[in-house]
């Protein structure tokens, strides 16, 4: 296969070839380096790639040239190259320039370009090659051909091998999935030593597993099952934003934590294919890339973790918490932090559960979306996850429909993905409009949609629908002493009601019914389910356990207390 191309053009010589020679001299040993002088060269030059079938990985493009912009250039190279990244080339100091300024916001509304680059300055620019790079890994990964990724080979698209599929999206790892009968399957399996049982999984370093449990899956990923030890100050329940961000905090302040997860990384937030509102990423990051660095950072504090593992029982004993493993195994902790997080509802029609994996998809898109190449996709929901999902699968899919219940787009979802979808080609938004039945022959072939307001109902072929509705809290297995709303989510602070806290003094703004034991993200009562803010309440609910075993005069294990000057 020949190298994928990075293109390049700009109308000014000299910027062109600054960055050309700065492309050759890093990149041109794995990839093909182009230039065109002109936004009609160009053209005819993604014409040409397009046509051939070869591999477009990058288009760097100035925004100013001759009979359109850049930003409209590099919306013509999304729709020949639909997975090639793209920025626009801007000179230093130049962001300050009301009209280039504009141009930017507007491109990136309009999904026209992934972000922009300033021009070389100098050789080697390393500020230069660093967003170059960054855009690369995220061509690779989305194009599932990083070398870090895994392979799933399966008898069908659903059954155990979607299983594994959604364990490995759990651990946040990047993974393909191929059918043992099509070319790449008979490789992989030969490759492993002949038929056998089947699914296998493949990783990067040789390791055949086959038909593994989840336990083997995360092992084998590196990632730890059984806690190390047995008494820790801070269990944390969940390794979504909140837990990440708690056991980050909680271990670089000396306590001692462990977290505990039924999956893996991320929670839900791995759903997301790119977080764009995320303070800190200008060019947006994926929710499994955010929760990798997250434990890479926990980790490296000292944080435990212990993953599929499910937490089975909450109860006081002699003064401290006892937390039960679904191994039967017991941790002491003197507080625990409930990040449980929530799922997506079900929707709870025969004929699509059982098409669950075999088209009919709960989350994002994020492993899946190169297999809907040339297919329609629905997308229900209308938060910012079924918006990010649908901005994903249009790179990949020629036809995306956002279904959304209510009548607006934007009351649900934030201004900035509004903008997005509805200029984005290939992505078409009902709103009033629900899902009421579809089916398939072993895998999803249509849909039944309903307009809310007339009851009319209309069949569509879909081949794939990826759900993203609601919100349901994991917080059945909690003790009737932790109290929870309606709905399951749980009562903290002054949520709490009469009768329902035990001790004299007030409860802690995060603190559940049950002292000693905090909640935070998604699975809190009255939480903002966005990822900033269940980062934030993983922060600051470190900052009450200080409060907390301040008034009781305790120091994190471990440490001992500084002498008294006399």
């Amino acid at each position: 296969m020949s190298s994928a191309v990075l293109l390049v053009v700009h109308e000014n010589a000299e910027v062109l070839s600054d960055v050309e020679h700065e492309l050759r001299e890093r990149y041109a040993r794995h990839y093909r380096i182009d230039t065109a002088a002109s936004a009609r060269e160009a053209r005819g030059r993604l014409d040409e790639l397009a046509a051939n079938g070869d591999e477009v990985a990058l288009v760097l493009s100035g925004q100013w040239l001759s009979g359109m912009t850049g930003g409209e250039l590099l919306a013509h190279a999304r729709r020949l190259h639909p997975h090639a990244k793209r920025g626009l080339l801007i000179e230093w100091g130049q962001w300050g320039d009301r009209e280039t300024g504009e141009a930017i916001f507007d491109a990136i509304a309009r999904g026209w370009i992934d972000h922009y680059l300033l021009r070389p300055m100098a050789s080697p620019d390393e500020v230069f090659h660093q967003a170059v790079s960054g855009l690369l890994l995220e061509w690779s990964e989305a194009r599932l051909s990083s070398p870090y990724t895994i392979h799933v080979v399966g008898e069908s698209w659903s059954g155990r091998a979607y299983e594994l599929r959604q364990v490995l999206g759990r651990c946040a790892i990047p993974h393909a999935f191929c059918l043992a009968d099509s070319s790449e399957g008979r490789a992989r399996i030969a490759a492993a030593g002949g038929p056998t049982e089947l699914p296998i999984v493949v990783f990067p370093n040789g390791t055949v597993l086959r038909n593994p449990s989840d336990a083997d899956i995360a092992l084998a990923a590196g990632s730890p099952v059984n806690p190390e030890r047995t008494e820790f100050d801070l269990v944390i329940v969940g390794a979504g934003p909140a837990g990440l961000s708690a056991a980050m905090y909680g271990a670089s302040e000396g306590f001692s934590t462990l977290v505990v997860d039924e999956g893996g990384l991320g929670g839900q937030a791995t759903s997301s294919s790119l977080i764009r509102n995320y303070l800190g990423f200008p060019r947006g990051v994926s929710g499994r890339r955010l929760a990798q660095r997250a434990y890479d950072q926990a980790w490296v504090f000292g944080a435990k973790f212990a993953f599929m593992q499910k937490v089975t029982g909450l109860r006081r004993d002699d003064g401290e918490l006892s937390v039960t493993l679904s191994t039967g195994a017991r941790v002491r902790s003197r507080a625990v932090l409930l990040a449980t997080g929530a799922s997506y509802h079900r929707l709870g029609m025969p004929a699509l559960e059982a098409l669950n994996g075999a088209g009919v998809f709960y989350g994002g898109p994020t492993s899946e979306a190169p297999a809907m190449c040339g297919r329609d996709v629905y997308v229900l929901g209308g938060g910012n996850s079924a918006g990010q999902a649908a901005l994903y699968l249009a790179r990949f899919a020629p036809s995306v429909t956002l279904v959304v219940r209510g009548r607006s787009l934007g009351d649900g979802m934030s201004h900035y993905l509004v903008r997005e979808a509805e200029a984005t080609p290939g992505v078409r938004i009902r709103t009033g409009t629900e899902i009421v039945g579809g089916g398939g022959n072993g895998r999803l072939e249509h849909l039944v949609l309903r307009d809310r307001g007339t009851g009319g109902e209309e069949t569509v072929h879909a081949d794939g629908l990826f759900v993203l509705i609601g919100a349901r809290p994991h917080t059945a297995w909690l003790p009737p002493e932790v109290g929870t709303d309606a709905q399951g989510f749980v009562l903290t602070g002054s949520d709490l009601g009469d009768g329902t806290w035990p001790l004299d003094r007030d409860p802690l703004p995060l603190e559940t019914s049950l002292p000693g034991v905090f909640a935070a993200g998604d699975a809190r009562h009255g939480s903002v389910k966005r990822v900033a803010s269940a980062v934030g309440e993983g922060s600051v609910a470190i900052q009450l356990l200080h409060r907390m075993f301040a008034a009781h005069e305790l120091l994190p294990r471990g440490h001992v207390r500084e002498p008294v000057a006399r």
